[in-house]
């Protein structure tokens, strides 16, 4: 590969840092090789103009040397492969660069093979991860389960039923993070691949991964009952996603079970506790917590609550509903920001790169 070719993936590179999501760069340099898999080098060449900023066709255009419709096309072609975003609802096309998580790597299905989930695995170990999902705001929070709650006690972005409940469009596809995990053949669970959900209020033509209002809420009921913790945007308006994560594949909560990163998702408002004096050591919630916050002592389950994350697995699925979420003090609650625009102010705040 030329150095004129090597150049424009360095240039992506420190592009998609610049976003608030981060990619840091590592000492092997693997970041490259990363994106060399993901992207050609023209490809490259036209995603390393974009920011985080959506921009209309023309002004990229003009940055990029090239012919308008030509630059269209090509942007739409980066659109339908996931590592662009797009926006009509001015009327006029706008686009930006996806930052790599969420976004780029969450796109790669098609093209999760072998190699690429060996190059995001040594990438994330070699400092990705706490590049990528050490900052504050998390890029994900956590959602507890239906009914593990008490109602009065919930909070109206915590209620995953209602958050559903509110969409008029729905998709399921496979969990990147397992099926990465099964092309590197070190996957530790036998949890369901097709669980992560994608909704919108939006209208929009019917795709061949949609399914109904119903269907994505017996995917949550099922996610439950096997113990996936969901997780979501870290916003309270605009949620569009359900992941259904375990801490052995999914690359949030490996974070905190892999990498050492305490924050790398936003914990619930609430924190799980279990009376010693009902416990009868069965150790349902032990297995069933995906962050390792339960432990056996003396024959009762107890909860290291500033490991717990407030999912509510331990309360569902113990036969003598025994542990119970309580919501945690004022004092200690910490809201999401508002929408995605705010969540993206504050990273780029908390990670210096904008006053």
């Amino acid at each position: 590969m030329t150095k004129m070719n090597t150049d424009v993936y360095e240039q992506l590179a420190d592009a998609l840092d610049r976003l608030p999501n981060g990619f840091p760069r590592t000492p092997s340099g693997l970041e490259i090789l990363l994106l060399q898999k993901i992207f050609s080098p023209e490809e490259a060449s036209l995603a390393c103009r974009l920011s985080g900023t959506m921009e209309p066709v023309d002004v990229i255009a003009e940055g990029a040397g090239l012919d308008t419709q030509e630059t269209r096309n090509r942007l739409m072609k980066l659109v339908r492969r996931g590592v662009v975003w797009f926006d009509k609802s001015s009327g006029k096309p706008l686009f930006r660069l996806a930052p790599f998580v969420v976004g780029i790597y969450e796109a790669q299905l098609e093209l999760m093979d072998h190699e690429l989930a060996h190059l995001v695995e040594d990438y994330m170990a070699d400092g990705g991860a706490k590049g990528i999902m050490g900052p504050q705001p998390a890029l994900h929070r956590v959602v507890p389960t239906q009914d593990s709650v008490k109602s009065e006690w919930i909070l109206p972005y915590d209620d995953v039923k209602a958050i559903l409940m509110s969409a008029n469009t729905f998709s399921v596809r496979d969990c990147i993070c397992r099926v990465q995990q099964d092309e590197l053949g070190t996957r530790r669970c036998d949890l369901p691949v097709k669980v992560c959900l994608t909704f919108s209020s939006r209208e929009r033509p019917s795709r061949p991964e949609d399914i109904t209002r119903e269907e994505a809420l017996a995917i949550l009921d099922q996610t439950e009952e096997v113990g996936l913790v969901h997780t979501v945007n870290n916003v309270v308006k605009g949620v569009g996603y359900i992941c259904n994560c375990c801490g052995c594949c999914c690359g949030i909560l490996r974070g905190i079970t892999d990498y050492g990163i305490e924050n790398s998702v936003a914990a619930a408002n609430y924190y799980a506790i279990i009376n010693p004096e009902e416990c009868v050591g069965c150790g349902i919630c032990i297995e069933r917590c995906q962050v390792n916050a339960i432990s056996d002592e003396g024959g009762v389950s107890v909860v290291d609550r500033k490991r717990c994350i407030g999912c509510g697995l331990c309360v569902t699925g113990c036969p003598d509903n025994v542990p119970k979420l309580v919501r945690k003090p004022d004092a200690e609650m910490i809201h999401p920001p508002e929408n995605y625009a705010a969540w993206e102010h504050e990273r780029l705040v908390n990670r210096g790169l904008t006053g």
